[in-house]
């Protein structure tokens, strides 16, 4: 792809596999029981040592943060070519494959930084260029590296169009480069404009959308991957591409990274164009509400009702509650792909962060059974979630008094703010016919330190997408 401004290089692992390594290789080895991390230097080969408590062997968690904290620690000193031996990852209900998918996955997700709007240092970036794999690697092990490595491709896609300033990444330049990979994987996408969304009657992205300069788009990609009749998968992710809170102004700090307010949209996307890569047996359409949220004298106010695609009315209590507006149109058009499921990821409240912290995103759903799957599909792939109430009660929270429902709770509470956007949500589905998840990514917006990958966007749940299309969920 050509790099243009705001657009990065990409980077990607050479995987080599055999036992004869080169000297200029930096060995990865596993030391169970060991006392700490080092890096150490034995009949001329260097190695990166890493401690794992016995009682974390063959703990998938521990050793996604091992394969990550691995090539972090190499490019921090400047070591450009890693190898590794397969079996040294394989314990403990790890198939050679599970493991293989693991390290393509993770390693190429610590390989990562946004770097497209930085001078480069004199001596010059530092990443990993090749990876060698020793050990008696089976057929199936080798296509599940492969696999990781086009899904940790895909995760850093998403992680680009996040980390890309506002200016950079308004809806209508999202626009243009969810199209670019629509072409590259050859996957038919649409881009509806603001005269579309007046006449589909999208009065609540029309709404949100009306204090800025920048005019919403509705990106629609379909991939067709399964039988002709098949009922398709729908994903609907947020892309409010810069939010500023609207009339309800954001605080500096709050405003400070709010150009990853578009990562839900980002992820559905680049979910999709993965499956398309990877020739997954699966329809599946991703549905994106793109806008800027911003004050202005032509913006939507406190107190104003919207009439959506739906016919319901969505009294404002808040602008800065926006993403549940827009979805709320994308929700509704949905049913005219007459999904088996629809998932919607956004990055929507602040009160998921408070009550799970950075390392696990919400999900809600009336379904026992999709909540459960998600769950595994979650600890599967590294893209944590953890169920949160989704109840009638918190219904009466959010009706209207001058409109259907209220974009916030109407009690001006404080407490409950994620049941209460996924309740709101739950109002356009719930008739709908069809089944919902609802996965609230704020907590996973960005990374934490303990992760061992670069500052910025996390690019979740992208893995566990991929994981639910290729389930057939």
């Amino acid at each position: 792809m050509k790099k243009k401004k705001g657009y990065q290089k990409e980077r990607t692992l050479s995987v080599t596999y055999g036992s004869r390594i080169p000297k200029n290789a930096t060995h990865i080895s596993l030391s169970f029981g060991g006392v700490r991390d080092e890096i150490s230097v034995r009949d001329g080969v260097r190695r990166i040592i890493l401690a794992v408590p016995e009682e974390k062997r063959g703990n998938m968690r521990t050793l996604r943060i091992c394969a990550r904290k691995a090539v972090f620690i190499a490019r921090k000193e400047g070591i450009r070519m890693l190898a590794i031996s397969m079996h040294e990852w394989v314990a403990r209900g790890i198939t050679p494959a599970s493991a293989a998918r693991m390290l393509g996955e993770n390693m190429m997700m610590a390989n990562y930084e946004f770097i497209a709007l930085k001078t480069p240092p004199k001596e010059g970036w530092t990443f990993i260029n090749t990876l060698i794999v020793s050990g008696d690697v089976v057929p199936e092990a080798k296509r599940e590296f492969a696999k990781g490595i086009a899904i940790g491709k895909w995760v850093n896609r998403t992680r680009t169009l996040a980390n890309t300033p506002g200016g950079l990444m308004t809806p209508a330049l999202l626009a243009k480069q969810a199209t670019a990979f629509a072409k590259e994987v050859g996957v038919p996408i649409k881009v509806f404009g603001k005269k579309d969304l007046e006449n589909m009657g999208a009065g609540a992205i029309l709404g949100v959308a009306q204090g800025s300069v920048e005019e919403p788009k509705l990106i629609i990609a379909e991939y067709k991957g399964g039988k002709k009749n098949e009922k398709p998968l729908v994903l609907v992710g947020k892309g409010v591409t810069f939010d500023t809170g609207g009339i309800n102004l954001k605080s500096s700090d709050g405003a400070l990274g709010m150009n990853m307010d578009m990562s839900g949209g980002a992820a559905v996307l680049c979910s999709l164009f993965c499956a398309a890569e990877l020739g997954i047996k699966k329809n599946i359409v991703a549905i994106v509400p793109a806008v800027e949220n911003m004050p202005s004298g032509s913006s939507y106010r406190p107190g104003d009702v919207l009439r959506g695609i739906s016919g319901k009315t969505i009294e404002i209590l808040n602008t800065d509650a926006e993403g549940r507006v827009i979805l709320s149109d994308a929700l509704t058009y949905a049913k005219k792909f007459n999904p088996a499921l629809v998932v919607d990821v956004a990055t929507l409240t602040g009160a998921a962060c408070v009550a799970l912290g950075n390392h696990a995103s919400a999900i809600f759903t009336p379904d026992d059974a999709i909540a459960k799957k998600a769950e595994v599909l979650g600890e599967e792939s590294g893209d944590y979630v953890w169920r949160l109430p989704l109840w009638e009660e918190y219904e009466d929270e959010i009706k209207g008094t001058f409109g259907d429902v209220a974009n916030t709770n109407n009690k001006n509470s404080r407490y409950g703010g994620a049941s209460h956007a996924a309740v709101f949500l739950w109002q356009f589905v719930k008739d709908a016919g069809y089944p919902w998840l609802h996965i609230d990514i704020a907590p996973r917006m960005d990374t934490v330190e303990s992760e061992h990958l670069a500052k910025g966007a996390a690019g979740a749940p992208v893995r566990m997408l991929v994981r639910m299309m290729e389930e057939g969920a």
